[in-house]
């Protein structure tokens, strides 16, 4: 079977991720449930950081979180690596409190990657990367920020997730 593959399209363009069902069937799974609910429609880019990834799902212009289903368990010692271009699931410190919210690095992030099964060492799991778009993913990473609503790295213009779908 094919990897799946998500467009989304923001204001500065479109990005394309290829999702690795095969080594986090339950993120990519989840993922594709806000995808095909419509979830990620309207939402922000909220937290941009430049040299280290560009974060967003789940808040609206408002900067009100959407409510999202239960957390998922955390699949990051699936041996991919947060590297440039990969997607990965945002979460707390707890290492199992994933939702919708996802981020793109836009550098190697070793210091992000799975090492042991404790909360300092799960990492956040990579389930998927830009397969198109990685220019964009650019663009929005130099984004100039501000602290905003009592969030840090909030872009002063902002970038929403038009639509995000399925692409076949």
């Amino acid at each position: 079977m094919d990897n799946p593959l998500v467009l989304m399209e923001t204001p500065m363009g479109e990005i394309l991720v290829e999702l690795y069902a095969d080594k986090a069937p339950k993120t990519v799974e989840n993922f594709l449930s806000y995808v095909d609910d419509g979830f990620y429609e309207g939402t922000l880019f909220h937290r941009v950081i430049k040299g280290f990834m560009i974060q967003g799902g789940g808040l609206e212009f408002s900067m009100a979180e959407k409510e999202t289903g239960p957390a998922i368990e955390n699949e990051a010692d699936n041996g991919l690596k947060n590297l440039k271009g990969t997607l990965a699931v945002a979460r707390t410190a707890d290492p199992h409190s994933g939702a919708a919210q996802f981020f793109i690095n836009v550098a190697d992030n070793a210091d992000l990657d799975h090492t042991e099964k404790t909360d300092d060492g799960w990492g956040y799991c990579v389930f998927g990367e830009v397969s198109d778009g990685m220019d964009v993913v650019e663009k929005i990473a130099k984004s100039k920020t501000r602290s905003y609503q009592g969030f840090d790295d909030v872009p002063v213009d902002p970038v929403s997730i038009i639509a995000a779908y399925r692409f076949e």
